[in-house]
């Protein structure tokens, strides 16, 4: 019961947590503050425990400081969760906000059950999802130092019309470019530079990523994503790397609003307007998703490199993914054809999508039970003759 249960806030940043702490009963907290080092929070389990009479609650918000407080807190026996900074309810007329209420806040919220918790990743978990992200920004530095050059390029009236840019021809072409100016040509030079650092960093990661999807636990589920048009390795790991177990969804209509992918509603009354999606939640699933999205707009077909990614693939992962191309292809045309904008109707599309992966995921973990629970009975069954 909430009477014999301890409640602990924890306001937490780089070099101190503010502390709050709701003794069974009371309705003012015993407050303090500590330097966030490992030492400390050692240090802070063992005064909660002394002073807490029965089981003990904590909590901090997700945030730039991860997971460390909380595995920290759990090694030492204390129930600790991770909360959702932008579920926690806010009162309009608070202008005053320090460390010290916050905490006091959180422990107050948390013992009236109004907190959202975030799931917390495994170390290992979080090492993969941090690997994507890691190739994420490496994509992003990619992006800003070709287009660097490009401007550079513009400005000195040097445009490539000879088709698509960064193609080998385009390669070639950027090499045979000579300038008269020293600068220049030291400048370009350095653009040039920086694009090949960043294209050897790219494919290392994407040459790691590729190994990491060929192990367990990620062969499987990594696997069943590559059914679908538009779904790669990489971005078969990023899916799986971010969702973590898709277990954790009651539903797809639970997955769709965690990508921030359902209608924004402000509704009173008879009055009901519906905006733009809610962008809440997970955004690298939901750019990936939007992207493949985009390669519904063609009939469904299954071309060589979608065939062998569905090599050795089971039946029922295939089916799923082709059920998932003729529906959403039929879906994007039918919402242009009511003269929906491009971008709506990729997002409709992408939303229905995430609901195909759910179903993916979810039966790929089933089928992980089973398998396991197979290789468990023949493995008792082995012993049990050996013993005969």
């Amino acid at each position: 019961m909430a009477e014999d249960i301890t409640f602990v806030g924890l306001d937490a940043h780089k070099n101190s947590i503010a502390v709050a702490m709701l003794l069974p009963g009371e309705k003012r907290p015993i407050e303090w503050e500590i330097s966030n080092t490992p030492s400390e929070v050692k240090k802070l389990s063992r005064k909660i425990k002394r002073r807490a009479p029965g089981e003990i609650r904590s909590c901090y918000e997700a945030g730039p400081t991860g997971y460390g407080l909380q595995r920290a807190l759990e090694a030492e026996q204390i129930i600790c969760e991770v909360i959702a900074p932008s579920l926690i309810p806010v009162k309009p007329g608070e202008r005053i906000k320090t460390d010290r209420r916050d905490a006091k806040k959180l422990a107050e919220l948390l013992r009236a059950d109004l907190l959202t918790e975030v799931h917390a990743p495994t170390p290992e978990e979080e090492s993969i999802r941090d690997l994507c992200r890691c190739r994420e920004d490496a994509k992003e530095d990619q992006t800003r130092a070709r287009h660097r050059l490009v401007k550079f390029l513009l400005r000195r009236n040097m445009i490539y019309s000879a088709g698509k840019a960064w193609t080998t021809i385009h390669r070639r072409w950027l090499a045979m470019l000579k300038f008269e100016l020293e600068g220049d040509q030291t400048i370009f030079g350095d653009y040039m530079h920086a694009i090949e650092l960043v294209d050897e960093r790219l494919r290392a990661l994407e040459a790691k990523l590729e190994e990491i999807s060929r192990r367990d636990p990620y062969a499987a589920p990594v696997g069943w994503l590559r059914c679908y048009y538009g779904i790669d390795t990489i971005s078969g790991m990023t899916i799986v790397a971010e969702l973590y177990d898709v277990r954790r969804f009651e539903s797809a209509r639970a997955l769709m609003a965690y990508l921030g992918l359902v209608p924004s509603e402000h509704s009173s009354g008879d009055s009901k307007n519906r905006g733009s999606i809610t962008k809440t939640g997970n955004g690298h699933v939901r750019r990936i998703l939007i992207e493949a999205a985009h390669h519904y707009r063609h009939r469904p077909r299954i071309g060589p490199k979608l065939q062998k990614r569905r090599a050795d693939q089971p039946m029922e992962a295939i089916t799923i993914a082709d059920r998932a191309h003729a529906r959403l292809h039929r879906r994007y045309w039918r919402l242009l054809g009511k003269g929906k904008p491009t971008n709506k109707a990729k997002t409709a599309v992408a939303r229905e999508l995430a609901g195909f992966i759910w179903s993916s995921l979810l039966a790929c973990a089933r089928a992980g039970e089973k398998s396991s629970k197979l290789g468990a009975n023949t493995a008792r069954r082995s012993a049990m003759k050996r013993c005969a």
